[in-house]
């Protein structure tokens, strides 16, 4: 891909990366299987709040704000240290998508009995459902998976942050403020230039 095109995938990347990692940060703190209220009271138990009668898949909310914190550090690193970024990014979009997987399709039947369990029901007369946040959550880590994957791709020809957002450090920071000190002959020069020419260190009459 040539450099300019890459350079331009840079902003829609990133946005489609938070967007995905944050929504799915979301989905992934909600409740993944419910028990109906219905079926409480078919059952003949006594109503239970929302909480009480859901499971949820905390592993999956926790990994997205691991790749949601990953595309705020991509944007102030450099280098190989960005490519390691955007590849933890990525690891952590696709742990979304396992976790709810497993929580809501493999170990199902398992959840559904120990939910059943807790709060008082017959694990033959569960009836547990998948929410709603399952699928959002499956659709906002598959969106989080491609946008870390061209990260990883693309990441070496994104623009980087410049160096003039860096700390000054000793020497290096002085030889900066001195190349950058106009050469004005001292006849030109104010009295504070030559005072602060004085301080430091330097003789203004040499010139």
């Amino acid at each position: 891909m040539p450099e300019s095109s890459a350079r331009r995938t840079f902003g829609p990347v990133v946005l489609l990366g938070i967007a995905g990692s944050g929504f799915a940060a979301v989905a992934g703190h909600k409740a993944v299987l419910t028990v109906p209220e219905s079926t409480l009271t078919t059952a003949g138990v006594l109503a239970r709040s929302a909480e009480d009668r859901s499971i949820e898949a905390p592993l999956a909310g926790a990994l997205a704000l691991v790749a949601l914190a990953a595309w705020g550090v991509l944007l102030v690193t450099r280098g190989i240290v960005r490519r390691v970024v955007a590849v933890l990014a990525l690891a952590a979009a696709a742990g979304i998508g396992v976790v709810l997987l497993l929580s809501a399709f493999v170990q199902d039947d398992t959840a559904t009995r120990e939910l059943a369990i807790r709060i008082g029901l017959n694990p033959a007369q569960a009836d547990v459902e998948r929410t709603p946040w399952v699928w959002i959550g499956l659709v906002c880590a598959l969106v989080a998976v491609v946008a870390a994957g061209l990260a990883v791709r693309l990441v070496p020809e994104w623009p980087e942050m410049g160096t003039r957002y860096d700390a000054p450090t000793g020497a290096s920071g002085a030889d900066h403020a001195a190349s950058a000190a106009p050469d004005v002959p001292p006849a030109e020069r104010s009295n504070l230039d030559l005072w602060k020419s004085l301080d430091e260190g330097s003789d203004p009459t040499d010139e």
